[in-house]
């Protein structure tokens, strides 16, 4: 599969001739308005510190369908328990910085490289991109941030720095979805931990079907979504 070389036109190659592990193109820029023409297609960036800027439309795709999130009895026990503050937006910029920390304290490469930091910030301010926190004590012990479009929320990053702060963060999130009846909660890629919470995989056709089917053809237009100061 060839990999594509984006110009300073605002355009992507169809998403479908992605290599076999999900590489679609290099190049281009992390201006808002191609980041909302890439999740919009189903496309989203990933790379590392030295790298190129790369874009990817993985196959299978990893999602949550917010309506079945699984929840384990400890940890409804935990929700039980209210030991968590669930907050929206409230510190947008300081969940995005710790899903770095951590990946770094924990001797992880990470993606979350100024720059892309940067440009979810600008998303934020556009009203594009949200978080979702977590607290104790006025302490921010977990979070989750991701771009909305429609009714679709794309997950980019989750921290915690508390036992359950994230998953209860998920949780929180996955309810607000399906009580406002969004298609699913994007994970793009899976790991154990999201298998656990109920993520499942469906195939990149499948996948962009959804989108196609819904008004993410003019992201621009999109209306933006505010989400409770506290869910």
């Amino acid at each position: 599969m060839p990999i594509f070389r984006l110009s300073d036109k605002l355009a992507f190659p169809d998403p479908r001739l992605a290599s076999p592990e999900g590489l679609l193109a290099v190049g281009g820029d992390l201006s808002p308005e191609r980041l909302l023409l890439a999740y919009s297609l189903g496309i989203f960036p990933w790379y590392g510190s030295g790298e190129p800027l790369l874009w990817w439309s993985p196959d299978p795709r990893c999602v949550i369908f917010p309506e079945q999130v699984h929840v384990s009895r400890r940890l409804e026990r935990t929700l039980r328990q209210g030991g968590f503050r669930i907050t929206s937006n409230a510190a947008f910029e300081q969940v995005v910085a710790a899903c770095a920390e951590i990946r770094v304290q924990n001797g992880e490469g990470t993606w979350l490289v100024p720059e892309m930091q940067a440009a979810y910030r600008r998303l934020h301010l556009r009203g594009y991109a949200h978080s979702v926190e977590a607290w104790q004590d006025g302490e921010l012990v977990g979070g989750i941030y991701g771009v909305i479009l429609d009714r679709f929320f794309f997950g980019e990053s989750m921290f915690h720095r508390v036992t359950d702060a994230s998953k209860v963060v998920l949780v929180k999130l996955c309810h607000y979805l399906a009580a406002h009846r969004f298609e699913l909660l994007d994970c793009q890629v899976p790991n154990p931990h999201l298998f656990r919470m109920g993520a499942v995989q469906m195939s990149r056709a499948a996948f962009l079907d959804r989108l196609y089917q819904n008004s993410l053809r003019k992201p621009g237009r999109l209306p933006r979504v505010l989400l409770p100061a506290e869910l």
